[in-house]
């Protein structure tokens, strides 16, 4: 039943905020009736999917995720310490093709993550910043990361993503 109302109301949300303003003038505040009938019909497809897709695959959800503390550090995260670091990056790597300085490498960090959620967010962090590209998970959670320029063989985990591996922790475990 978890599955079915958050996938509902995270669905029904998003669709929401994609058609804003497309009412016209004879619309509810910004949307029609018509497009709220059609979100709620297609929000609630989309969680009897979900229901049913992590019931194949035997997904159990943790109910850790319902509570609005995450998705507002979920929020901190994405405006300040990945914005920032994304931007950072967007420079650097605008500055190490114009100049040529790059040595790329693949290397190994181990960011200290226990679940697979927390290694994918990592990973998906790592990947969406420029210069940098999750290659592969080992056995041990240890991420394999390709980076444009490699200063050490073994890195520190910071020097390849910064504090990501801490925020990840506080949200995602």
């Amino acid at each position: 039943m978890a599955v079915l109302i958050t996938v509902f109301v995270f669905s029904f949300i998003t669709y929401l905020a994609l058609t804003a303003g497309t009412a016209g003038s004879a619309g509810f505040l910004l949307w029609s009736l018509e497009e709220i009938i059609f979100g709620i019909l297609f929000s609630v497809l989309a969680a009897l999917l979900a229901k049913k897709i992590s019931r194949v695959l035997g997904v159990k959800p943790r109910l850790g995720w319902l509570n609005p503390v995450r998705w507002f550090m979920f929020l901190a995260y994405a405006i300040g310490p990945f914005f920032f670091n994304m931007a950072k990056a967007n420079l650097d790597v605008a500055c190490r093709v114009i100049t040529g300085k790059i040595r790329p490498g693949i290397v190994r960090i181990s960011p200290g993550l226990k679940t697979d959620f927390g290694i994918t967010m990592l990973a998906n962090s790592i990947t969406l910043t420029p210069g940098t590209l999750s290659v592969d998970v080992d056995s041990e959670k240890n991420l394999y990361v390709h980076c444009i320029y490699v200063r050490h063989k073994k890195p520190k985990t910071e020097e390849v993503c910064s504090s990501f591996p801490r925020w990840v922790r506080r949200i995602a475990e």
